[in-house]
């Protein structure tokens, strides 16, 4: 069993689209996968397919019915916001002790894989007093870090590992997933986020990832979060 938590440095940076992709990219290879998305903001009962969770179950082969949902997402607000802001509009608490243990569970059971993806950007609120960096704390799996490449991703990139470096996570990989409204091109985002980030290996994601170029950067991701390095993880 391995576990990847997958953040990202903001919103709609690309999470689900990488981890939904590594999913289908490994399962195609034979390797056992599994995927959750604990707390999702902005969920629509009456758009389900248009869900993060769908995504995440449509890529692992099964049917994103609202019982499937509830399985991988069991946190889940009307209100797109943070999850505490989210929570709140929708009268309940997000117990921060009880996502973490999901978390572990979901990580116990599963014989493959576990891809575990964060809501928001790595400072996210969850409640009162914790936010999403505080569940990775928590956890100490390898951390897949996905940014954009929209114009002011680099400083927001850069800012991100530092600050998971100060809370002593080991970032397996930073994945630049294609923004819609790009910045400078992908492979000038991607070397020089390679030449501040030093160790840290640096993917470029095309965002139409179907050409030769997204499966080789696929290869390499995955060839990442199932390094001998990454299985040797901590969940308590």
């Amino acid at each position: 069993m391995s576990a990847v938590f997958v953040t990202g440095t903001g919103t709609d940076v690309g999470k689900t689209f990488v981890t939904a992709a590594l999913i289908r990219h490994m399962r195609t290879a034979g390797r056992a996968v599994e995927a959750i998305k604990p707390v999702v903001s902005g969920f629509d009962p009456r758009s389900v397919a248009a869900s993060d969770p769908s995504v995440l179950l449509t890529a692992l082969g099964r049917p994103a019915t609202l019982n499937a949902i509830e399985r991988i997402s069991p946190w889940r607000f009307a209100a797109p916001l943070s999850p505490d802001l989210a929570a709140k509009r929708a009268g309940r608490a997000l117990e921060f002790d009880a996502v973490v243990e999901f978390s572990r569970r979901a990580a116990a059971a599963c014989h493959g894989t576990l891809f575990i993806e964060g809501v928001g950007g790595i400072m996210v609120p969850l409640d009162e007093r914790h936010t999403v960096l505080d569940w990775m704390v928590a956890l100490q799996v390898p951390v897949l870090l996905v940014a954009g490449s929209y114009l002011g991703t680099i400083s927001h990139t850069l800012t991100a590992l530092d600050v998971l470096a100060r809370r002593k996570l080991a970032v397996a990989a930073v994945i630049v997933s294609e923004s819609k409204l790009t910045g400078a091109p992908l492979d000038e985002t991607v070397a020089i986020l390679a030449r501040f980030a030093r160790s840290i290996e640096v993917v470029g994601v095309p965002r139409l990832a179907g050409d030769t170029s997204g499966h080789s950067a696929f290869d390499r991701i995955a060839a990442i979060a199932l390094s001998p390095r990454q299985r040797d993880t901590s969940l308590h």
